[in-house]
């Protein structure tokens, strides 16, 4: 196929545009323009952006690689700085934002070992944003259950702010798996139990009762569509009182909150103090 010869030059002189920016507001600019114009040939130097020190450079090039979609995936997967971490996590996020399959393995990688915690975080969001109606319902199975598996490894994870990721990928997860794989989505569910009991973020808990009350939403929307017993299960395991629920989570943050000078309780709790150590 002839490449049209006006798209060629624009291209070229959009991506001099990018390579000759003397200061940040003009390369902010010209990578904006690059990739609002959603020109193949500058897929490599909208991911050479990503390497670049410049946030707002790095977000427009995500941008435009979202936008070219699956021709980005490649190039994505071949050119991704491994050196450079911050590039890395933008990469990542590019890769989420089109949720071509193929960048799964790349995902499950960086989610699990990557030391720096903004690619963790990205590849934990962007496993629950993977296009599964791309593979067969075997490959789709299987790809589920093993990232699922990741996340809940990740859930783990010291930094909230990747364990707030895991969440947020393991809501999407146990969404998809509703019906084709209920055991999966009530273990998910298991497993946020458990952890709302030991987490000491505020947000990370809020975000965890976020996800109960969106996957019973949807459970409750896909029975009335089809009266699987499966889904029946899942539905009565997510019949939470979500008042209760609110009033636990405010109960904990109370206690977690540290007392103002002059509070009554912190003198009897100095004085419990005392008299345990002089009786």
């Amino acid at each position: 196929m002839t490449a049209d010869p006006a798209e060629t030059h624009l291209a070229k002189t959009l991506i001099q545009a990018v390579e000759t920016a003397d200061s940040s507001a003009r390369l902010l600019e010209a990578v904006q323009q690059l990739s609002e114009a959603r020109l193949e040939a500058a897929i490599p130097t909208l991911i050479a952006a990503l390497g670049y020190n410049n946030p707002g450079a790095a977000v427009a090039a995500v941008d435009g690689l979202i936008m070219l979609g699956k021709a980005a995936v490649a190039p994505l997967l071949e050119l991704v700085d491994t050196y450079n971490y911050g590039a890395r996590a933008w990469a990542i996020r590019a890769l989420a934002g089109i949720g071509d399959p193929r960048g799964l393995g790349l995902l499950i990688e960086a989610a699990k070992n990557d030391f720096a915690l903004s690619v963790r975080r990205a590849a934990a969001r962007g496993l629950g944003t993977v296009n599964w109606e791309e593979l067969s319902p075997e490959q789709a199975k299987s790809a589920q259950a093993e990232a699922a598996e990741v996340l809940l490894e990740v859930l783990q994870d010291p930094e909230w702010v990747v364990r707030y990721a895991a969440v947020t990928g393991l809501q999407e997860l146990a969404i998809a798996m509703a019906v084709s794989d209920t055991d999966w989505a009530m273990r998910i569910l298991s497993q946020f139990e458990q952890r709302i009991e030991v987490e000491d973020s505020q947000a990370v808990m809020a975000r965890i009762w976020m996800a109960q009350k969106e996957i019973h939403e949807y459970a409750v929307s896909m029975l009335e569509k089809q009266p699987d017993p499966e889904v029946k299960t899942l539905v009565s395991a997510l019949d939470l009182d979500w008042q209760a629920t609110l009033d636990r989570l405010y109960a904990r943050k109370r206690r977690e909150e540290p007392l103002p000078e002059g509070d009554p309780r912190k003198f009897r709790e100095a004085a419990a103090t005392i008299y345990k150590e002089i009786a």
